[in-house]
């Protein structure tokens, strides 16, 4: 490689590094004011905030709801989840994860005072750390609620603000192991609504039947629409390593919309296989019975609602009889297996990338080697040994290629020097040098190359598996899935990245050597963000590696 090529991609890539580590901030959530409550049903606000008239078509319309009592609120309690349901609309208020925090409870921002105070150089101040639970429900005063259901191009219609007659009063699923059903029902304009609920208390998934009775003698066409609303400021939905928005499968292929870009309706179907709003580690997800019948509609008002609205198909129902429009939910962390058990593919909601076929096997190892040594930690220092193990006879032909190539160094230099006027003769006579003394000048990255995809597969497994969250190592080092605190994991890794370097036999002209020793900086520079267990993987297996070089420059001076 050209000396300033190489000179002009280093100072590139530092450049970037330094921009991305001092200078970018991510965007900090605003605090919304409140919205003042509409009368007009969510499905019919347009993007102007303006009210518009609903659509309906034949002669029967839907009256203005009267509200003859105040909404109610409906608790369920389950061993996985608080809801709260209301009869406004029958629907959800809130959904509270009770085996996921919204904090870590053990990474306070005040380490580093407590650590003062144990040498005696200050008080340990209070932990700004909240005990909440991981709320599923994110709406502002004002904005309606999700899982609210719709009757757009239906000939006769309940607003989604209608308030339901209810079954029960409160549900509770944490004494035994049975299922239960909790039915909103709404009688209005010759047509009973009923939103029967069905609650597992061994996991996240519930069903949904919404069955319409056309209690008239006229037939009547109906088209629901399940939707699911949420406040997303376009300016902090997404970071760097996360999505934060609408995720649905079309067709199998998974497709992400950012909040920022979704000014207007945006379509998508037939074959909608499910619709969601994730963020990193949670996901609401409704799946049609359907699919081939379901279109998604993905829309963004002027207060910042966020509506993914799952349509389905048009219906005729005749007089005296009734139809059912069944959905599947599931609202809940993105855990891999629990995901995987629906069997629709919505653990492809994780964003695992091009190297998920290696992240999973990843994520399987790192579960069955915690369930030994009990903290992810030390299993990613396991994993990363029994990695290099397998490794280990290339890595032994690395370095041995290396040091064949340092000691033809001269020779190689004299040829350039020889032909230095005639780069394909330079050629020539380099490879017939490798030739005659049987040297593969490729080997020496081969070990490399192998290490990249290891590395990016487990980049993402510590990154957007679940089950790495707020999992900690020990002391300043709580959470694996987040960047070390006080960056000193990452500035070992490049110390211990510069001893691996020095100890590497030297190719290249001394410009390319000084090129390649400032790679050390830039990794460290690279890896101040990186989660703590991808920082301790990397150490770790510079550690071994340095161990090896040792062996191997050992064994060859023999």
């Amino acid at each position: 490689m050209d000396k300033r090529t190489v000179l002009a991609i280093a100072l590139a890539l530092a450049v970037l590094v330094i921009y991305q580590v001092f200078f970018f901030k991510p965007p900090v959530p605003q605090q919304a004011e409140p919205q003042q409550a509409s009368d007009q049903p969510a499905a019919d606000r347009q993007l102007t905030g303006t009210p518009a008239a609903p659509a309906v078509s034949g002669s029967a319309t839907a009256p203005p709801e009267k509200q003859e009592a105040p909404p109610r609120d409906i608790e369920v309690e389950t061993p996985l989840y608080s809801a709260v349901f209301s009869t406004q609309g029958a629907a959800l208020k809130s959904l509270k994860l009770k085996n996921y925090y919204q904090d870590c409870q053990n990474c306070s921002e005040d380490i580093w005072p407590k650590i003062k105070g144990l040498f005696g150089g200050g008080t340990t101040l209070a932990s700004p750390k909240t005990k909440d639970f991981v709320e599923l429900v994110n709406v502002l005063e004002g904005m309606p609620h999700p899982l609210a259901v719709t009757f757009p191009e239906s000939s006769v219609a309940i607003s989604p603000n209608a308030v339901y007659e209810t079954s029960a009063d409160k549900l509770n699923l944490t004494a035994d192991g049975d299922k239960q059903m909790l039915v909103f029902s709404k009688t209005t304009s010759g047509i009973k609504i009923e939103k029967i609920f069905t609650f597992d208390p061994a996991g996240y998934a519930t069903s949904l039947e919404v069955k319409v009775h056309n209690l008239s003698a006229t037939p009547i066409t109906q088209i629901p629409g399940l939707n699911w609303y949420e406040y997303a400021d376009p300016e902090a939905a997404s970071s760097r390593f996360a999505h934060n928005g609408p995720v649905i499968s079309v067709g199998g292929s998974i497709e992400r919309q950012e909040v920022k870009k979704l000014s207007g309706e945006s379509i998508r179907g037939p074959n909608v296989t499910w619709g969601a709003f994730e963020s990193k580690y949670f996901i609401a997800a409704a799946i049609p019975e359907n699919p081939s019948l379901t279109n998604i509609t993905m829309t963004r008002d002027a207060q910042n609602m966020v509506t993914v609205g799952m349509k389905g198909h048009k219906e005729l129902i005749p007089g005296g009889q009734s139809s059912v429009f069944t959905y599947w939910l599931y609202l809940g962390p993105k855990q891999y297996d629990t995901l995987k058990t629906i069997g629709v593919g919505l653990e492809n909601a994780i964003d695992y990338g091009w190297f998920w076929w290696l992240a999973i096997p990843f994520l399987y190892v790192l579960n069955f080697l915690k369930g030994f040594v009990l903290n992810y930690g030390i299993a990613i220092i396991v994993l990363t040994t029994i990695v290099k193990i397998i490794f280990w006879p290339l890595g032994n032909l690395s370095y041995k290629s290396m040091n064949a190539m340092k000691k033809l160094q001269p020779k190689i230099e004299a040829l350039k020097e020889k032909y230095k006027n005639d780069q394909a003769k330079i050629g020539q006579e380099t490879m017939a040098l490798y030739r005659e003394h049987k040297v593969n000048p490729f080997s020496g990255c081969l070990p490399m190359l192998i290490q990249i995809p290891v590395f990016f597969g487990l980049y993402k497994t510590l990154m957007y598996s679940i089950e790495l969250r707020h999992s900690p190592l020990f002391f300043w080092i709580q959470d694996l899935s987040a960047n070390d605190p006080f960056y000193i994991t990452p500035i070992i890794m490049g110390a211990s990245q510069f001893v691996s370097q020095k100890m590497t036999p030297a190719m290249g002209d001394p410009m390319q050597q000084k090129v390649m020793l400032l790679m050390p900086v830039m990794f460290t520079f690279f890896f101040l963000n990186f989660p703590a267990g991808l920082v301790i993987y990397w150490l770790w297996n510079n550690i071994l590696q340095i161990g090896q070089q040792y062996y191997v420059n050992k064994k060859l001076a023999k």
